[in-house]
């Protein structure tokens, strides 16, 4: 598809977006309803039309010529190590980052935070780069990140992630009704292990998909919530002191 006819279909798309009408464009052209028609039809909008068109929406060609790209741009999965150091290195990034990718907008994180307007859109401005996020017109905000989008295994943030589960996550006595602790200790096979490790993952998904499902709920009506799934091989006597024989020598 030429690039000029993918530039007018997100232009139309913005216009819809905006609740803009082919009338609202022909008054900022100067012309008639039916010439505003078929130059969308024909794709033969001039430089200058399209500059008029674009600030009638409250944006400028660059900002076009983004939103067109951000559109046809492959979701990421993953972030490259240095763009999770980026983000790990500044809390307050950090947080706007897990917050947006929750689904807040910028004025439910001014509403809940001591951040001023002017840091949060710097901080969307910073994701907005990375391309984790679209920055849109009136600070509205398109998440980029593909549907498995996760952290890096053993990347900056999950070590991070890590470090404070095991300083703050397990300070509680999980008595909530909100809270749940299970420890579980047995003896399995290989493949028992393995068959366990795919119902956490599967957990892991339907916990994925309740947090989207309710994206939509208020913010006041949805809580941060943090699920820790784990399973290792760890033998019994690392509870209860080293009792185990030494081998029989040969």
């Amino acid at each position: 598809m030429p690039q000029t006819t993918e530039l007018i279909t997100t232009l139309k798309k913005l216009l819809k977006r905006h609740n803009k009408t082919y009338v609202d464009v022909a008054a900022c052209l100067q012309l008639s309803e039916a010439s505003v028609k078929r130059l969308f039809s024909e794709h033969d909008l001039s430089l200058q039309r399209l500059d008029k068109v674009c600030a009638l929406l409250g944006m400028e060609i660059s900002d076009l010529v983004h939103e067109m790209r951000a559109e046809h741009a492959k979701p990421i999965s993953e972030l490259s190590h240095a763009q999770e150091k980026e983000i790990a290195d500044d809390l307050h990034l950090l947080l706007v980052t897990v917050l947006v990718l929750n689904r807040w907008s910028w004025q439910d994180i001014t509403n809940r935070y001591h951040f001023s307007e002017a840091q949060v859109i710097r901080y969307l401005a910073h994701l907005d780069r990375l391309h984790i996020i679209e920055l849109q017109p009136g600070n509205r905000i398109k998440l980029l990140v593909a549907p498995n989008f996760k952290w890096r295994d053993d990347g900056p943030i999950m070590k991070l992630f890590l470090a404070k589960i095991e300083t703050e996550f397990f300070r509680a006595r999980f008595s909530k009704d909100s809270e749940k602790l299970m420890v579980l200790n047995g003896m399995l096979s290989d493949a028992s292990n393995a068959l366990f490790q795919r119902k956490l993952t599967q957990l892991a998904k339907d916990f994925d998909t309740l947090s989207k499902d309710d994206a939509s709920l208020p913010i006041g009506e949805r809580k941060g919530s943090t699920v820790l799934l784990a399973i290792r091989d760890w033998d019994y006597e690392r509870l209860f002191g080293e009792q185990r024989k030494p081998p029989p020598s040969a």
